[in-house]
């Protein structure tokens, strides 16, 4: 029977197998590290080659046979990688998200809701991950740089073509070049970005070739011209020249004329300008509500500054290209070798005092290209000038349309006063009604509330009234579907201290609730029985009893009230029973209070029932029957008569 060892013995056992040599010379630590491992490997051998274990024995080793060390630096290196691929996919991940539409309210105004940008997104993803969405946080940002690349440009650029000459400094060669290339980039850009169609979200072009087809038919020209830099091009294609020559050494005057001609293609800038200062208008609108109005003034008078920059670089740009004849302004002023800051002052100068139309400046002009230009710049003032006062006028009116509507009917009553001839306090009386009842501001109101749908109609109608529901407490216990039924029926009215709102024995037309002031409830002897204030009503009487006005109603202030017709009165009634049961309770005990019968309501409804006494109804039976009784009593006296006759006539 073989012998058989437990693990336990098995590895004392296999322990003297282990040879440590102890050199007189002392190992380095890469030696012991090696012998470390092979002694591991020993152990394993001797455990594996005790092959006759019991069933319940253990197998110790390790994988091939790998030292430890080693299997931890494989795993460190193996998290290392995927720590690099989550860090990749993250940042990859953020790029992507960067071109995606945002949650701005630009996009949540095109889109609607967050769940319409979800949809964007899943379709933007569907067309590729490398298309810049109009409504992303990148291209939001970029424009913005753009932007103010675009007016630094605008503004520098005519300085350095005018007033610099040939001689530039490589801090302006720095400024040209890196904007040049910025704006090629952004001209790469352009083809990668989505297009929105007529500033509607459902129409937001994503698709490549339809967003490179659009842009080439509509500013890829325009945009290419003012991008290249076609000076610099001239410079590097004309022969034996370099560089050098051209930035510090005097070139031919006519190539200087074509470098300068060329430089001024960048100012075709201003198109995408006025693209950028657009779309910002659209997104500044969200924030302030005054933003288009401000930013209307804020361009044109930008824009006249702008010109008249132009103009002033243009002023010393066409006798610099000259050599500064002898009757050219700037050499009769012996500006020619003056710092540029005095050429420019005294060029902008210039250009405003033509566009100004106020003078010539310090000369007038003496030669025929100064008279040329001198033309231009009235020529271009008077243009803005004539911009600049036909927007603010509409402006100016646009700022407040209710109020000019309110002059202009204010000044249709007066004429028409005029033209009737009407006396002086009849005129101050609707003077003072309509300053109360409009007070400065006019509004369309019913055809504002007609062109809504029924809900936001009936929102606004419940906000302008909710101080009337909050006051009348007749509306605040009664059920919200009537109260909602009746206040989209009301009408707004004003009355004067001293108007008859109600006359005692007409036939109403109407009942009407107090939103504001005080009116007198008078009695046929012409006394106060009662006054009424904020969140009464009245005039329900003759409505619901179907009779003439039993007492007047007097306006004690200005009062502002909401009128129901009677025909919308029984029409929300006839729907609550248990609203009209209660407003005829009130209605007895008004009647009771000035003297009136209180149980009027009850007859006419038994009247309108067919139960109860109805005297009218009784006395025209009365009088049919009599009628009936008198006829046949006629007939019965002449038929005992007729017999009586006749014996007489024979006798």
């Amino acid at each position: 029977m073989p012998r058989q060892y437990s693990s336990k013995q098995t590895l004392v056992t296999s322990a003297p197998t282990r040879q440590f040599s102890t050199p007189t010379t002392t190992h380095l630590r890469s030696n012991e590290s090696v012998a470390e491992c092979n002694i591991n490997r020993e152990t394993t051998t001797t455990i594996i080659n005790s092959s006759v274990f019991s069933p319940d024995s253990t197998l110790l080793s390790n994988n091939d046979g790998e030292c430890p060390q080693q299997q931890q630096q494989q795993s460190s290196q193996h998290e290392s990688q995927q720590d690099v691929q989550k860090t990749g996919s993250y940042l990859k991940d953020q790029i992507i998200s960067f071109f995606q539409v945002s949650d701005n309210k630009l996009a949540l105004k095109l889109f609607g809701n967050r769940n319409a940008l979800m949809k964007e997104k899943m379709r933007q993803k569907a067309v590729g991950n490398w298309i810049i969405h109009p409504c992303s946080s990148f291209r939001f940002y970029w424009d913005l740089f753009m932007l103010t690349l675009l007016l630094a440009n605008l503004i520098i650029l005519p300085v350095i073509i005018s007033f610099f000459g040939d001689d530039l400094k490589t801090h302006w060669i720095v400024f040209n070049s890196v904007s040049d290339t910025v704006f090629l980039t952004d001209l790469l850009f352009n083809f990668r970005t989505g297009i929105i169609a007529d500033n509607y979200a459902d129409e937001v072009i994503l698709e490549p070739r339809l967003i490179a087809k659009h842009y080439l038919k509509t500013f890829f020209l325009l945009d290419l011209i003012s991008s290249l830099p076609l000076d610099y091009i001239i410079i590097l294609l004309t022969p034996d020249t370099n560089t050098t020559q051209f930035y510090h050494a005097g070139w031919a005057l006519r190539m200087v004329r074509l470098v300068k001609l060329l430089s001024l293609l960048r100012l075709l800038r201003l198109s995408r300008l006025v693209r950028y200062v657009s779309q910002w208008e659209e997104f500044l609108k969200q924030f302030l509500t005054v933003a288009e109005k401000f930013m209307r003034i804020f361009n044109l008078v930008s824009l006249m500054l702008l010109i008249g920059h132009w103009n002033g670089c243009l002023q010393w740009l066409v006798p610099m290209l000259q050599d500064f004849p002898s009757d050219s302004w700037a050499a009769l002023e012996e500006l020619q070798n003056a710092d540029w800051s005095e050429q420019y002052t005294w060029a902008l100068f210039k250009a405003l005092s033509h566009m100004l139309c106020i003078g010539y400046g310090r000369y007038p002009p003496q030669s025929t290209t100064d008279v040329w230009l001198t033309m231009v710049s009235m020529l271009t003032g008077a243009t803005c000038y004539a911009m600049f006062v036909g927007h603010a006028t509409t402006l100016i009116q646009s700022f407040d349309t209710s109020k000019r509507m309110y002059r202009e009917k204010f000044k249709q009553v007066e004429e028409y006063m005029a033209y009737r001839k009407l006396p002086r306090n009849l005129r101050q009386r609707i003077t003072y009604y309509y300053e109360h009842r409009y007070q400065g501001k006019m509004f369309d109101e019913k055809n504002i509330l007609a062109e809504l749908n029924e809900c936001l109609k009936e929102e606004i109608i419940n906000y302008n009234c909710r101080a009337l529901v909050a006051s009348v407490p007749f509306f605040t216990h009664a059920d919200v579907n009537f109260v909602s039924e009746v206040i989209t029926k009301l009408e707004f009215e004003v009355f004067q201290p001293g108007d008859f709102i109600i006359k005692e024995g007409t036939m109403g037309t109407k009942m009407y609730f107090i939103q504001e002031g005080v009116v007198d409830i008078i009695t046929k002897e012409g006394q106060i029985a009662t006054s009424l204030s904020d969140g009464s009503y009245f005039g329900e009487i003759c409505l619901l009893a179907n009779t003439k006005r039993v007492a007047s109603v007097r306006a004690e202030t200005y009062c502002n009230l909401f009128s129901l017709s009677s025909t919308h009165f029984n029409s929300v009634l006839e729907h609550y029973p248990v609203m009209r049961s209660t407003m005829e309770s009130v209605a007895a005990q008004r009647l009771n209070k000035i003297g009136r019968d209180p149980y009027i309501f009850l007859r006419r409804k038994q009247e309108s029932d067919g139960t109860g006494f109805d005297v009218g109804r009784f006395y025209l039976k009365f009088q049919q029957r009599f009628l009936y009784i008198t006829i046949g009593n006629k007939i019965a006296i002449l038929c005992l008569l007729c017999p009586c006759y006749v014996r007489m006539k024979k006798l």
